[in-house]
């Protein structure tokens, strides 16, 4: 199954939380684009975030940041995991 624009944009929201603190969320305001606004709506509605505007991860959000973070990275890192 290919990713679809909401998953992308689900993903994009996911890469925004820094890793590295606990404490920092993300607010989606209500004059964000209407898919970055669904986004979060979306996330919140699959226990992925705290709250539907935005909020912090849940363990199970932190777990999906962290595999779209690393994702991200391999697919933009120039540099072939596997060179054969």
């Amino acid at each position: 199954m290919p990713y679809t624009s909401d998953l992308v944009d689900e993903l994009n929201t996911l890469i925004r939380f820094d890793l590295a603190c606990n404490q920092q969320g993300v607010k989606v305001h209500r004059t964000a684009d209407a898919a970055v606004i669904a986004a979060a709506e979306r996330l919140h509605n699959k226990g992925l975030l705290s709250q539907v505007d935005g909020g912090y991860l849940t363990s199970l959000g932190r777990n999906a940041a962290e595999h779209a973070q690393a994702a991200l990275a391999l697919l933009t890192s120039g540099t072939a995991l596997n060179p054969n």
